[in-house]
């Protein structure tokens, strides 16, 4: 795995948290759910501008999305309360189904 991957892991990483504390930040009103949510996409844009220099945007981007629509949905369901259906988990396990064939497949994904 080239450090690429590793600058997208940490922009998904940044990217979640980020996203998970935009709900409690209730429209930016409250302080440091509010301080929290801009840092951490401030960082998750840096660390996806360090890994386009090696990946193409398109897959970089879809792992990036795929994996934070997987990621904050599990938190959401875990710590917020939010209810996932069967529809919800199916296509869930369809976005991630499609980020390993991008990651074991594709001949454009920067491996």
């Amino acid at each position: 795995m080239s450090i690429s991957y590793l600058y997208l892991a940490l922009a998904i990483v940044c990217e979640v948290i980020a996203t998970s504390f935009l709900k409690s930040a209730e429209g930016f009103t409250r302080l440091w759910p509010s301080v929290i949510t801009a840092t951490g996409y401030a960082l998750a844009f840096f660390f996806l501008s360090l890994t386009l220099r090696t990946v193409p945007t398109g897959v970089a981007y879809a792992i990036w999305s795929g994996a934070g629509i997987v990621l904050v949905s599990a938190i959401a369901w875990f710590w917020q309360g939010q209810t996932l259906d069967a529809a919800a988990l199916v296509g869930m396990g369809l976005i991630v189904a499609g980020v390993l064939v991008i990651q074991l497949f594709s001949t454009s994904a920067g491996h």
